[in-house]
Order: C-alpha cells, then structure tokens, then sequence
C-alpha cells in the first residue's frame, strides 16, 4: 500500500532525527545528502570558512565526536551519543576537573520545565556548555567532576542544498527552510522534509514558474546564500515562502513580510482563510526565523513564513520535547497539502480581463443553466461576480477577498471562462 504524502514526510524526519545537525559539519552534509536522495535534483554548495558574506563570515567549521560529564561517582551524565541537545553547539573542546559550583556556571537547564533537555548553542563566542534536565541538575552532589568534550573548531566551510526547477517563465516562487539544529523534529525537520517532498511533486507538473527551493543553515545561511545569489533573486524571486514548524496539530500561522503586502502575503493569507479559518497572523514585528534576512532593507523579497504553531510559542520548542511524538504524519500531510493548493494558486493567479463590455452572455458558451436552483444560482452569482471584477487591475487574490469566495473555486472557474473566450 502506498504512503499518504504526510506518512512519506514523517518517515523521512524519523530518518534524519537521529543526526547532530549544526550551522556547519558532517551532520549537515549527511542531511543534504539524504534529502537528495528524495529529490536528485538538489545541488550540494560548499562556501569556505573565512568567506564574507555581506556583515557576517562563515565561521570555522564545528567537528564534534563525544562528550559527557562524569561525576564524583564515576556516574556520567549529560552524554552527547545518548542525546545530541546535552551539548551546547560549538562548545571547544575541554578535559578537566572542576567542583559542582565551577560547574554550576557551564549548565543549562529549564526550571519551568523540570524533565526537558534544553537546545543551546554558542556559534560566534568560544566556549563549552552542557544541557541538563532540572530534575537532574538539582540532584547533583558536592564534590569534583570530570568534564570532556571532543570537539575541534577547524577551517572547512558551510554547506547548503539547492534545487531549482525550471518553467515556462523565468519569475521564480522562492522556498526556505534551515537545517541547522540537531535532534528537534517541529522546529527542525518539518520545514526540510515538507519542502523536499514539494520538489518532487513540482517536477512532476506542468509550470508556469520557476521554483528555487533551498536548505540551509538558519540566519548565517540564508545570509551567505543571498549573498551569492541575491541580485538574480531581486529580479526573478515574485513570491517566496520561508518554511517552519510544519508537524504539530495547532492552527496555522503566517508572519507577515516587512510591511506585509507583497503578493507571498496576500497568496498565503486567501489559500489560508480558505484552507483554516482560525489561522494566526502575525506582523513582521513577531519575526525570528529567516523571514528576518529575506526581508531585511536592501534585500527586501515578497516573502513570508508559514509555520503551524509559530516558534517559539508552544513549550516543546527548543527542548528534548520536540520529539518524533510532538509531530504527527496528519499534520504534515495538512501541511503539505496547503502548499501543494498555494501553489496551484499561484501558478493560475493573475490580472485577467473581460473581453465584452456590459455583462456577457453565458448560455451560448454553455455557462449558464437552463433551469435554475438555489445552488447553481449561488455558483452563477460567484461566476458573475469574478467577471465584474476582472478588468486587468485586480489578481485573483484581490477578486477572492472583494467576493468573499475561495480562491480554489475561482480557479476552476477562471479556467472555464478562459477556454470561453470570455476573459484574458
């Protein structure tokens, strides 16, 4: 029996769970290199430390093989192979001995949430840390313990994956997700392996547009990629969508882009009154993930983020408890069709026009009942109203929110007024 997309996309997270991801390193590589495998179209770039891009340089690159505490017992805790948040991110490598308070002040824990692991990292100043739960850090005893982390901080470069599928046009639907945080599955693997699954249903279509579809490492990431990429994306990018937290059961959510209305806003905000009623708006003020570079003064793309339950406001996000169980393959099928029906929309959107004055005549072109009802009477009134407003000033997103109908209906309809000859 075949998998329902959502099934595919959740098999593939199970699959990548496991890996310790960071902004650089091997277990960045192997994740693009397992995507690839879904989508062979994926190119793999490699951009050397030490590189500016734009404010920023790509920093070392993190190598990192154990790491543990081991206490006055000869107990060890907080063991990196057993579960890759223990650590925080980029911590220099350390051997040594210390008492419980010099310890104290290198652990991280969440007192509110006593049983989770937090997520921490410390990218651009070098130091070590080790995550805990508070129920463990608590229970820790007076005396001396051992602390090891084999790490190495080397020159080596930042990885990114690329697939761009070709169309009709040029103008490109742009698509972002990050790969960056090790082993969290809403906040990190949702976005990725949505997206991959997208690509593979893209070139399996007939298209209007060209579609870029990235993966890379959050903020350092999308600012190295636009900073090898960005003056081509100015003049083609027309929509673009930034990917996260795609897996858990909330409503949907749209961050909006700097001043939000750019048509990614407008396309995401009609497909979502449409496909969930209760979704959540948020300005660009509630922003925080890559939708901060894309929108950024200067770079300024129609882009927007798309998440379920944004980050940062549910309590799973950045712990241990953003697990395989915190997501489920419903919600990312959910998630995936949305994106499959906003691209739908996008590739038929357009400012069409009538081409008769005063209303046209519908019965000779077969789009008018004999006989009417209450149903067809409500269908011939949308046909009629989408007409009053096609007079090349309004996209089907504007006709969608002046009419008050599903933008889904309107594109069965415009197809059938276009094969009329009744607009262009």
């Amino acid at each position: 029996m075949s998998l329902s997309p959502g099934e595919k996309i959740y098999r593939l997270a199970e699959k990548l769970f496991p890996i310790c991801r960071s902004i650089t390193g091997e277990g960045l590589r192997e994740t693009l290199r397992i995507l690839r495998g879904v989508c062979g179209d994926m190119k793999i770039y490699e951009v050397p430390t030490g590189t500016k891009v734009f404010d920023w340089v790509v920093p070392k690159e993190w190598i990192i093989r154990d790491a543990y505490i081991e206490c006055p017992n000869g107990r060890r805790i907080a063991e990196f192979k057993k579960n890759n948040l223990h650590l925080v991110g980029y911590s220099i490598p350390v051997n040594c001995t210390m008492t419980l308070d010099e310890l104290q002040e290198h652990l991280h824990s969440l007192p509110e949430q006593p049983e989770a692991i937090p997520y921490v990292t410390s990218y651009y100043k070098e130091r070590f840390g080790f995550c805990v739960s508070h129920e463990e850090r608590t229970a820790l005893e007076s005396g001396r313990y051992r602390v090891f982390v084999d790490s190495e901080l080397k020159e080596g470069s930042l990885s990114y994956g690329e697939i761009i599928i070709p169309g009709e046009k040029e103008e490109e639907i742009f698509f972002s997700s990050y790969i960056c945080h090790p082993s969290m599955a809403n906040n990190e693997l949702s976005g990725p392996c949505t997206a991959i699954h997208l690509a593979e249903w893209l070139l399996e279509k007939r298209r209007r547009y060209t579609y870029r579809i990235i993966f890379i490492p959050e903020t350092i990431g999308s600012i190295t990629y636009l900073s090898r990429n960005l003056d081509e994306m100015k003049r083609r990018v027309i929509a673009g969508f930034n990917l996260s937290c795609l897996g858990d059961s909330g409503n949907f959510s749209r961050i909006a882009s700097r001043y939000g209305n750019t048509l990614a806003d407008k396309a995401a905000g009609s497909v979502l009154r449409e496909f969930d009623a209760n979704y959540i708006s948020y300005p660009f003020l509630n922003r925080g993930s890559d939708e901060r570079q894309y929108c950024a003064p200067g770079v300024d793309l129609p882009l927007c983020c798309i998440t379920r339950t944004k980050f940062g406001r549910y309590p799973e996000y950045h712990t241990s408890a953003d697990d395989m169980n915190f997501i489920t393959a419903k919600a990312l099928g959910e998630s995936y069709e949305f994106f499959v029906k906003l691209i739908e929309a996008l590739e038929i959107n357009g400012k069409y026009k009538v081409l008769c004055k005063c209303e046209p005549q519908l019965s000779p072109r077969g789009l008018y009942p004999v006989t009417g009802d209450k149903k067809t009477g409500v269908a011939v009134r949308a046909m009629m109203n989408l007409i009053a407003y096609c007079d090349g000033g309004n996209d089907l997103f504007d006709i969608a929110e002046i009419i008050g109908h599903p933008v889904s209906d309107l594109i069965q309809t415009v197809g059938k007024l276009v094969e009329a000859g009744v607009i262009k």
